[in-house]
């Protein structure tokens, strides 16, 4: 779940924050994958609001769909009854796979551990970690990275062994 933000000023630093963090991410993830036995796909994904029942799910869908071929008052219907359904959100995922385990990995969630203190996605806390921000309110790329390489050793001591 991403994080709720509505003070301007956290909204600001983590626009600063969240693109060079996805990109240590992702470098520190490779720099794992080349020296580890796991394999890593990247995938765009669909994350829906919990409690979302499948049927909900193919209804959204498909009315999302139709609304590509759509004239303007159906596009207009379907508009109207989208706003009382859940909508997912874009997702970005890493699939590792070795031997017969799979994880997948949720890069935009390891990007707010990154961005956030303490963040969690059950409760979307959003205090931005201003050790990462230098005193002229410029990303401290020395804090990013140490921050980003210890989350992401630490994901990839956390799997499964075999």
């Amino acid at each position: 779940m991403p994080p709720r933000i509505t003070n301007p000023v956290t909204w600001q630093q983590a626009e600063l924050l969240m693109q060079p963090a996805f990109i240590r991410v992702v470098d520190n993830i490779r720099k794992h994958l080349d020296t580890s036995g796991w394999k890593g796909s990247y995938h765009d994904v669909l994350i829906w609001p919990a409690n979302t029942t499948d049927e909900i799910k193919a209804l959204v869908t498909q009315l999302l769909e139709a609304m590509e071929s759509a004239s303007l008052e159906e596009a207009d219907e379907i508009r109207a009854t989208l706003a009382d359904l859940p909508m997912p959100h874009p997702g970005y995922h890493l699939l590792l796979q070795r031997q017969q385990h799979e994880v997948s990995i949720d890069l935009w969630e390891m990007c707010y551990q990154v961005c956030f203190l303490n963040y969690s996605a059950v409760s979307g806390s959003a205090n931005i970690d201003t050790t990462l921000i230098d005193e002229a309110g410029e990303v401290d790329w020395q804090c990013l990275e140490n921050k980003t390489r210890d989350l992401v050793a630490e994901m990839f001591a956390n799997l499964p062994d075999g």
